[in-house]
């Protein structure tokens, strides 16, 4: 294999953000892909091995772009990075790391997709009326959901959001736990309520509510109800019934976007009770306007363990070892 060497200059007005505290990215970024790579003023030296050496021009130029847009990449944006393009040369797609975010938080941080699989999934949000969002913990399902929910109620497209998942260790009943109404469903609604609190922020957060601009209840209180001009979420579906998920799917009312989120590796029904979302994606998958985006350990945005817990966990599944299976 023949050896390169290569430098590159850096506009100085983004060099800081590309290279990170430190120069902690590039010393990710050389360690992932087996170069040598090192910073003198604005201009980066690269070494290595050819094949690795144009990867990683690939990778910083896609990152360069990136730092055009933001005010901080971190050794986590690097390895996203790369997955992102691992998984983008395998189907032969180009990935655009410039995309124009999705929100901004309260706090002025950007929220753009971070992995392939993330792109898909706003993509299909954006532009059909039902998604079913279905992966592991950590890949951004909630998250993103919520984030498009708050983006399409601030541009007017919707004028309320609902918010719901089922309460499967009360029993959907909630009666025996203190408190009034919302203390009693908090711990079921607490990912959707962070999520909405990092958004909006506590002021304007609490307003939405006052207002019931934003209605945040367990699956149970949805009976009974159409919902129009309303984006709708339900969270951990893979705990619903097969009654529940049709319940809920008849729903939706005129001008309303709906988004079911769930992983079906931690199902908590009762055992041989069908997850309505795994029966709901087997029923639905042919129907135009209707979109079934999988993530998988590749779109993990949380801690790099996370990422390989999930992969220790779907290797003992695969290998048929004795234990607890999943559903």
């Amino acid at each position: 294999m023949s050896h390169s060497e290569i430098a590159l200059d850096i506009n100085p007005q983004i060099a800081p953000v590309l290279f990170g505290q430190y120069d902690r990215n590039l010393s990710e970024l050389a360690g992932a892909l087996g170069v040598e790579l090192s910073a003198r003023g604005n201009t980066l030296f690269l070494s290595g091995e050819e094949e690795r050496v144009n990867k990683a021009l690939a990778v910083l130029e896609k990152l360069r772009k990136q730092a055009e847009k933001v005010d901080e990449l971190s050794p986590d944006d690097i390895r996203y990075a790369l997955n992102v393009l691992n998984r983008a040369a395998e189907k032969r797609t180009e990935v655009d790391f410039t995309n124009t975010p999705i929100q901004i938080t309260n706090r002025g941080k950007r929220i753009t997709p971070r992995t392939l699989g993330q792109k898909q999934y706003v993509e299909a949000i954006r532009n059909n009326v039902l998604t079913f969002g279905i992966g592991p913990a950590g890949t951004g399902k909630t998250y993103l959901a919520v984030t498009m929910a708050v983006a399409a109620l601030q541009s007017k497209e919707v004028n309320r959001l609902v918010l719901t998942r089922p309460a499967v260790e009360a029993g959907e009943k909630l009666g025996f736990l203190p408190g009034d109404l919302q203390e009693k469903v908090d711990p079921y609604l607490r990912p959707l309520t962070d999520a909405l609190f990092d958004l909006l922020g506590a002021e304007l957060y609490q307003r939405y509510m006052e207002r019931r601009v934003i209605e945040i209840a367990p699956l149970a209180y949805m009976r009974g109800r159409t919902l129009d001009d309303s984006f709708i979420i339900l969270d951990e579906a893979q705990n619903t019934t097969t009654e529940q998920m049709k319940m809920f799917l008849t729903r939706m009312g005129w001008g309303s976007r709906v988004v079911v989120t769930g992983d079906v590796t931690q199902i908590d029904l009762p055992k041989g009770q069908v997850s309505g979302l795994v029966e709901a994606a087997e029923v639905l998958r042919d129907i135009p306007g209707i979109a079934l985006v999988y993530l998988n350990d590749q779109d993990v945005v949380r801690h790099e363990m996370v990422q390989k817990i999930i992969q220790a966990y779907e290797r003992r599944q695969h290998s048929g070892e004795k234990g607890q299976a999943f559903v």
